[in-house]
This record gives C-alpha cells, structure tokens and sequence, in this order.
C-alpha cells in the first residue's frame, strides 16, 4: 500500500512538474538560508578565534587609559617606563615574558618605494609573546638591543611593498630621518583581529625607537605572555595591584592603565557572532514556514483539482487512511526533495563564500539534518489537513463534483 500511494503521488507530481517546482520554491530558499546563514556564521566564529589565538597564548596586553581600542582615553594616561616593565617581571608570578613596545606610524623607503606602515620598537621577548616565527634572517643580538643599533625585523607586507620578490635581507629601509639594516623577515599571520594585517610592521630594538623614532624613553604598551595553566585572574590582579602603586594611584582613584586578556576578546566577539547568527538563522527559519504553507495551498488546490478521481477510488474500495496516506506522501515528498535540493545549494554556497571571503568551511552535520527534517515535517504539518479533507470526503458528492 505504502508503495503503491508513492507511486501515485510522484506520478502526481510529475504530471505538474511547473507548479511543484514553485511549490518547493520556498522549502528551497529556507532550508538554503538557514544552514548557510549559522555555516558562515560559524566559520566566522573560527576565524575570529583563530585571529585572537595568532596573537600569542596566554597573552595579556596593557596600554594606558582605561579603555583598549578605537577611542580609548590614553590622552592625559602616563605611559609606562622600562622599570614598569622590570617589575612586572620579577614581583608577578606566572609569566614567560615580558615584551615592551614603543611604536609609531611612519613612512618607509627603499629602492624608490615607500610604504606607510607601524615600526615598533621591542626587545627579543616580542617575538615570544606575539608567537612570531621568523621565515629567515634571525632576531636581535644583545649588543644591538643594549646599543640601540639601526637594526630591523620586517612583516612580509612591508616585505612586498618595498621589495617585491626579492630577498630583504640585508638591504636599507629608511625610517624617518635614518637607514635601518633588514636583519629578519617575520613569517606571514595574515589578518589579525579588528581587519589589521598583522604583517604589516617593521620591528626593532626598543632603544633605536625610543632614540631615533619617538624622542622619548616612553613605553606604549606591553604585550605579557603567561604560563600555561596560569590563573588568568590571579595574575591580572597581581599586575593590577602593582601598577597601582607605582603610579600611586589612591583607593579612591580608578586605573588609568588597562589589561585586557586576549581570550576575553576573543569570547566577547565570538559571542556576538553566535547572537547575530541565531537572529538570522531564526529570520531565514520564517521562509521555511512560508514555504510549508505554500505546499498547503497547492495541496488544497490539488484536492479541488481531483475531486472526482478521489470520489471514483473511494466508490470502488479504496479506504480513507489510503487515500489520507496518497496525499500526505505527495507533500512530503514535495518538502523532502526541497530539503535535499536546499542542502545541496546551501553547501556549495558556503564552500563557495568562504572561500571568497578567506573563512573556514566548517560543515556541520547536525544542523544540515535538522534543516532537512524540519523541512520534512513542514510537509507532515501542512499537508495533513488537505490530505484530510481528501480523505473524508463523501463519494457521491465526489462523484457529482465537476
């Protein structure tokens, strides 16, 4: 019986291949939208993790003022010295380093190219807490870092804008009013957090910035790097009770220096992917609706349509639970063959636009199936009430229908 009414219903369907077509339409686009929608958001939530993670592990970073990012109040903010930075590392527990930063946006030459870029000036504990590698070249000597030599470690974007595909090595880059020796080639991150590229630095010795770029002795930032295992609160704390009292700050007063972990970052971005990806997951889940209620129109119409042929089969013996199971198979098979179709075009256009815009494709199984059932129910909830009343109706009445 189950097989014969399947018969039935995908010749039904076949007869009318225009009108189902637009009839699973909806399904189509809803399941489509939906498993694209949380893919890509997912992915997105990767990419955010992955961008934060390039940054070091366990990475704590401090700037002055009270506030990290665009807009932060750092005018007015003392900025930290290189004792800070020493007491830091012997009266907090938990570190691997301490990296100061003293950084400045300049414009740099060579071989008659400029590139505006970030020139940070740093000691060899950078490249540990930033979790730089070097592609070639190598880091800082002791005697460069403690003379303040013309010394420099280049990001491969700065690496491409001023030297194309040649090798950088041992070539000049003049920075402001003086040449700076490229020692290192730092191995590409690509996009950081917040869209910055992160290969677009020059690194070098904090005295040769603080003499030749800034004019001041001043620290802008420090990057910590903790122990694995570390107590993240534990240390913030330390390291907030003590900058408290070397900038002798009263109880009274708030912190005008900030420090912020970077998986705080990551979770707080992370989560708001997740809510925009419910929001519009549960926005694209409507046109499954629309899509259901499509297929419950056209059923109704189809039972009008066929008035007298289900008249004719209830007159010679067919029984109502048969013609009740002809109609719902044919709706069901209209919203599952939808599923199947949404799924196929959702991932191909998740494959695809993540690739356009450099995420990870991150297939997940569990919603595809969800989506695909979801859309298999549509078909049972909105096409039990014409199968229905298909089912119920009187045969003689059936058979007089014109």
């Amino acid at each position: 019986m189950l097989i014969n009414a399947l018969l039935l219903a995908l010749r039904e369907i076949r007869r009318n291949l225009m009108r189902s077509f637009l009839t699973v339409l909806g399904i189509v686009i809803g399941v489509a939208a939906v498993i694209t929608m949380v893919t890509l958001g997912n992915g997105a939530t990767q990419m955010v993790s992955d961008q934060i993670s390039s940054l070091g592990s366990n990475l704590l970073m401090m700037r002055p003022g009270q506030r990290l990012g665009p807009g932060r109040d750092s005018a007015g903010a003392p900025a930290f010295k290189q004792a800070d930075v020493e007491a830091i590392e012997q009266q907090v527990n938990g570190l691997v380093a301490v990296a100061p930063v003293a950084s400045k946006s300049v414009t740099l030459v060579a071989d008659m190219r400029n590139w505006s870029s970030t020139v940070s000036g740093t000691t060899n504990t950078y490249f540990i807490t930033g979790n730089w590698k070097l592609a070639s070249g190598r880091g800082f000597a002791d005697d460069e870092e403690r003379a303040g030599k013309a010394v420099c470690v280049i990001g491969n974007t700065v690496r491409k804008e001023l030297f194309g595909s040649q090798n950088p090595l041992g070539s000049e880059i003049r920075v402001k009013s003086f040449s700076c020796q490229v020692i290192g080639l730092l191995a590409s991150k690509g996009q950081g957090a917040m869209g910055m590229d992160q290969d677009d630095t020059v690194i070098m010795p904090l005295k040769t910035a603080q003499r030749r770029l800034t004019g001041t002795l001043d620290i802008t930032s420090m990057m910590i790097s903790m122990k694995k295992g570390a107590n993240t609160q534990s240390v913030m704390a330390q390291i907030r009770s003590l900058m408290r009292e070397r900038r002798k700050l009263a109880e009274n007063e708030d912190d005008n220096f900030n420090v912020m972990d970077t998986r705080q970052i990551a979770e707080t971005l992370s989560g708001t992917i997740r809510t925009m990806t419910g929001l519009l997951g549960a926005v694209a889940a409507v046109s499954l609706l629309v899509g259901g209620i499509g297929i419950m129109n056209i059923m109704l119409v189809s039972v009008t349509e066929r008035t007298r042929e289900i008249g004719i089969r209830l007159a010679i013996g067919a029984l109502e639970n048969e013609v009740l199971l002809q109609f719902l198979i044919e709706a069901v098979a209209l919203s599952a063959f939808g599923g199947l179709v949404g799924v196929a075009l959702a991932f191909f256009s998740c494959l695809g636009i993540s690739t356009l815009m450099s995420m990870p494709f991150l297939f997940n199984p569990a919603i595809n199936l969800t989506a695909f059932g979801f859309s298999a129910a549509i078909g049972v909830i909105f096409g039990f009430m014409p199968a229905r009343r298909a089912a119920q109706l009187d045969p003689i009445e059936a058979l007089r229908h014109e």
